[in-house]
């Protein structure tokens, strides 16, 4: 599985972006999708994730409430969706992809085997 991820950027506090993860593949569609986000000097850190029928995604605490992970089979494309943005949201986000065939949601970066080049988001004050 190769994954892009694309629709970073610079925007506003309470401001939305949609972020998108292409992945090329026969395997993502039975792929286990996340989104992690890593700041400048901390660890890369869970945003949410989505199993592949796109039932049950799992969230941060931090994202809960504001973000929305979704996936379209058919595009082979997973999104973020982020709401009402905060300072503190800003971060290179990355997506991941675990192996074919897991279906179990996890938080850890460990977990996932592949992973995309990651899009850098903004959040200004």
């Amino acid at each position: 599985v190769q994954l892009q991820a694309s629709g970073g950027g610079l925007v506003q506090v309470g401001g939305s972006l949609r972020l998108s993860c292409a992945a090329s593949g026969r395997t993502f569609i039975s792929s286990v999708m996340g989104w992690f986000r890593q700041a400048p000097g901390k660890e890369r850190e869970f945003v949410a994730a989505i199993s592949w029928s796109g039932g049950r995604p799992s969230y941060s605490d931090s994202v809960k409430g504001r973000f929305t992970i979704s996936r379209d089979n058919a595009k082979n494309t997973v999104y973020l969706q982020m709401n009402s943005l905060k300072p503190e949201d800003t971060a290179v986000y990355y997506c991941a992809a675990r192996g074919s065939g897991i279906r179990v949601l996890s938080n850890s970066p460990r977990a996932y085997h592949y992973w995309g080049q990651g899009t850098l988001v903004t959040v200004s004050s």
